[in-house]
């Protein structure tokens, strides 16, 4: 008589993990308006979680900012103004962490990071030092509201080089990462080159787009022992501007051994236009943009947005932006809740198939059937 010996060892339980899925609180900037906020600044948060719960988020990235009245760069100027949804003009203590945490209990809504999106490496010494201590308050205001992390960009310094900014970034940026380590937090860096950020020819204006870069940051900051803090918030839109596809960016990451510096993503798509391709190529418009007057930039801050064209002629980002980044809570309401539900099953689609092919089948020993796309080719 023939027995089989079965090892159950070999089967492996199917056991998708899901990402957390929120959205940053900047798709509605002003969901509450200025002459109630301003008196008491964490209305705006109180208000945005209730709306994040019927939106149907689980978590929300919360964005914080210089208070219009105090930023360097009129929101006229940007092609996508930010939020000052956490406003540090005063200090964040214990009483106010405990409101906010209240909020976020009465309407089961987690909290992701915090989020400051500004040129921390900017060439002036004073403005410099503004941001940098706008930072180091959200800082504090992550480790008051017990969160891991805090997210934005490095910046670039506009009178240097690139080659001058990795000097800037270890002089400037690495003390960031040490307060940030004193506190216990990661900082999650976004990686759009932020074109439009200047009236100038430059277009990668945030020093840490692409891989290349974050790897010869991190050694940077590796050699100061904060290579731990120094991690990417991916965006897919990005890199499609850039003319990057995410399944090569990450096997680069991989074949290099830099794949564990992916701590978070933001999720947006971003469609390319050939017929502005054709015409200005992967550096967008160069000339006749409308940002400057006489040869010289102009004072004029609806001008200066114009500056974007480097970005907008040749890719436009999708839901949410720009057409349906509207600043109306009925109309935006349904274009949420449609674009978290479409993230959010994209990400339970992937994640099952993950645990199937690299989990399940694995453990079995059976082969992953077909060849799907592979990386570094197009």
């Amino acid at each position: 008589m023939l027995f089989l010996i079965y090892d159950a060892r070999v089967v492996k339980a199917f056991e998708p993990r899901f990402m957390k899925v929120g959205v940053l609180t900047a798709a509605l900037q002003e969901l509450t308006p200025r002459e109630v906020r301003d008196p008491d600044p964490d209305r705006a948060i109180e208000d945005w979680v209730e709306f994040a719960r019927t939106l149907g988020a689980g978590y929300i990235q919360l964005s914080a900012a210089l208070h219009p009245s105090e930023t360097d760069v009129p929101p006229e100027a940007m092609l996508d103004p930010v939020a000052n949804t956490l406003d540090l003009r005063q200090p964040f203590d214990k009483d106010r962490a405990r409101r906010v945490e209240a909020a976020l209990r009465a309407s089961r809504i987690g909290l992701s990071d915090l989020g400051y999106f500004d040129n921390l490496l900017h060439h002036d010494p004073a403005i410099r030092k503004k941001k940098h201590e706008f930072m180091l308050r959200v800082f504090d205001a992550a480790s008051l509201l017990g969160v891991n992390a805090g997210c934005g960009f490095v910046g670039r310094n506009q009178q240097h080089t690139m080659d001058e900014n990795l000097l800037d970034f270890e002089e400037h940026f690495v003390p960031l990462l040490k307060a940030a380590k004193s506190r216990g937090l990661t900082y999650r860096v976004e990686q759009c080159p932020m074109p439009g950020w200047t009236t100038g020819d430059n277009f990668h204006n945030n020093i840490a787009y692409a891989p290349g870069p974050w790897i010869a940051l991190h050694r940077i900051c590796e050699k100061h022992s904060v290579g731990d803090q120094f991690r990417i918030h991916y965006d897919p839109s990005h890199a499609i501007l850039m003319g990057q596809d995410t399944r090569s960016i990450f096997q680069y990451l991989k074949d290099t051994g830099y794949n564990f510096l992916i701590g978070g993503f933001h999720v947006k798509g971003q469609v390319i236009d050939p017929k502005g391709v054709a015409a200005w190529g992967y550096g967008g418009q160069t000339v006749e943009r409308g940002d400057y007057i006489g040869g010289k930039p102009s004072p004029n801050p609806a001008d200066q947005v114009n500056a974007w064209k480097k970005q907008t002629v040749l890719a436009e980002h999708e839901l949410p932006y720009p057409k349906a980044r509207i600043q109306d809570r009925a109309r935006l309401t349904p274009i949420l809740q449609g674009s978290i539900g479409f993230v959010r099953r994209i990400d339970e689609a992937a994640a099952c198939m993950y645990a199937l092919q690299h989990e399940v089948l694995a453990a079995q020993e059976i082969p992953t059937q077909g060849i799907g796309r592979e990386a570094y080719r197009s």
